[in-house]
């Protein structure tokens, strides 16, 4: 029930997910103390993966072991699920009403601003150095001017961390980390308990810990491995293998991945559409659970439009589920995997600088995605520029929008100036919207 109502209630992204964790488990529940709970988001931190439901799914194991694990996990993503499904049934057979559409409309406009300011708070956090800002900006200008691939971003990004602390770099030398409390700062803050059972627990539940590890492995890449010898060219087939990729490769949480997903469902598979990408974000914003549920909505329109059968809804439910499945089955096997050895990993002074390299690699992501963002809200047709290793895509000057610049504009000074909240946010942004339709101006 705990798990349930966390669920219910984690909207806003990682940030708000991990606040109401925080708030139910720590301060009202004292299942676990501050330090404690710091020091299992750190692990979580070092995987790939979205953050906010592996600190559920390692909580979890730390209190009930495996079973434990598979409840909060399962439980945290549930909701979203369920949700994201039923807005794609209702988006491609109600998409076309001009109501529905215009209200869409508003929400673009909200993602904007909503990204934007995600990138604000992660640069703050994150580019503490000259260091950092460089590693941040070549990450901009690589993606935005040349079109690197997102992984060879972030393998470099984290090359760069780990051979800077290799050499003593002050820029690269991690202090303290968060949550590193000692034992007694553990026992200080009330849950001296779970602490001195931790330890016991990990070598108990070590072996059992290793077997969930080896089944999720097999629940993951069994169904793909399945697809690829049956039906290699079958768009579940891409879907499968795709996704399976990206969950390899997610650090840095939801927004970090959106540009890759974007450059790829979009330009090089051509599941869905620009505008079609940003209303999956408006979903998966105004629903709870992990943002990185969008990637179902991605999986469901590429099965609809591109598996050829009969019943295109079917089509689509079953790539929404493949997505999905690709997508958090591997969260489950890293969890098992490093568990019981995350005290190794979290005092890994090299693995902390390549993982600050990474968060810092991801302001550049997400400054190219708020542009990629912004190019396909305001115009609504782009070109590609290009010239020797240049590739850049503009909008055409005569296809911008103003009214979707006004409403853009908008959505940031209620974000930034008003300072109103995601939910007051993408409402109002949604009702404008649809007043501008019903006045007859868009």
């Amino acid at each position: 029930m705990v798990w349930a109502r966390i669920a219910a209630l984690s909207f806003g992204g990682p940030a708000g997910q991990i606040s109401v964790m925080h708030r139910i488990l720590v301060e009202e529940q004292r299942w676990l103390g501050n330090d404690r709970f710091l020091h299992a988001l750190n692990f979580c931190m070092l995987l790939p993966g979205p953050e906010a439901q592996q600190l559920a799914t390692y909580i979890g194991w730390l209190m009930h072991g495996v079973r434990g694990a598979l409840i909060a996990g399962i439980m945290f993503i549930l909701p979203g699920v369920a949700a994201i499904m039923l807005l794609s049934w209702v988006y491609v057979v109600f998409g076309e009403v001009e109501v529905v559409e215009a209200m869409f409309f508003g929400l673009k406009a909200a993602v904007l601003a909503i990204v934007v300011q995600a990138l604000v708070k992660i640069a703050g956090r994150a580019l503490g150095n000259a260091a950092m800002r460089l590693i941040a900006l070549a990450s901009f200008l690589s993606l935005f001017l040349f079109a690197a691939p997102f992984p060879l971003v972030i393998a470099l990004a984290a090359l760069a961390g780990y051979m800077g602390a290799a050499a003593g770099l002050t820029a690269f030398v991690p202090g303290r980390p968060t949550g590193s409390g000692t034992q007694d700062s553990e026992h200080a803050d009330g849950a001296g308990t779970v602490l001195g059972q931790e330890h016991v627990l990990s070598r108990h539940q070590s072996l059992g810990a290793q077997r969930a590890a080896i089944v999720a492995l097999a629940v993951w890449l069994l169904p793909v491995a399945g697809l690829y010898l049956i039906a290699p060219d079958s768009v579940f087939t891409d879907i499968a293998m795709f996704f399976s990729k990206l969950a390899m490769l997610t650090f840095g949480g939801a927004y970090a991945v959106l540009a890759w997903v974007a450059q790829e469902a979009v330009g090089t598979y051509g599941w869905l559409a620009p505008g079609q990408m940003l209303d999956g974000l408006g979903m998966a914003e105004t629903t709870p659970g992990p943002l990185i549920m969008v990637l179902q909505f991605v999986g469901f329109m590429g099965a609809f439009r591109e598996a050829g059968w009969d019943s295109a809804l079917l089509a689509g439910t079953l790539g929404g589920i493949l997505a999905t499945w690709v997508t958090f089955a591997p969260c489950f096997a890293w969890i098992f995997l490093g568990a019981p050895y995350m005290e190794t990993l979290r005092r890994n002074h090299r693995l902390a600088s390549a993982l600050a390299a990474v968060t810092a690699a991801v302001v550049g992501v997400i400054a190219n995605l708020a542009i990629w963002f912004a190019i396909h809200v305001i115009g609504t047709r782009t070109e590609l520029v290009t010239a020797g290793p240049l590739r850049m895509e503009l909008p055409l000057p005569s296809s911008l929008d103003p009214t979707a610049a006004l409403l853009s504009l908008g959505s940031l000074l209620a974000v930034f100036a008003l300072r109103l909240g995601m939910a007051a946010t993408l409402t109002c942004a949604a009702l404008a919207g649809l007043v501008l339709y019903l006045a007859g101006l868009h």
